[in-house]
């Protein structure tokens, strides 16, 4: 089981960075790489970041 490491406006900020990608790319605004968007939306909503894991940081206070 994964164990969160991504928590608080860590974790909002990433699912609104992600919501605003991929709404600019649906839009038009912005060309296709938009998309990665969905990255920052998925480690929000699961709080679970891989890179985070490997670098050793934790934002979440939950253990």
């Amino acid at each position: 089981m994964l164990k969160f490491n991504v928590g608080g406006i860590d974790r909002v900020l990433r699912i609104l960075v992600g919501l605003a990608l991929i709404t600019a790319t649906l839009m038009g605004w912005i060309n296709a790489f938009g998309w990665i968007g969905i990255v920052p939306l998925l480690t929000g909503l699961f709080r679970f970041c891989p890179a985070y894991t490997i670098l050793g940081i934790k934002t979440c206070k939950l253990d």
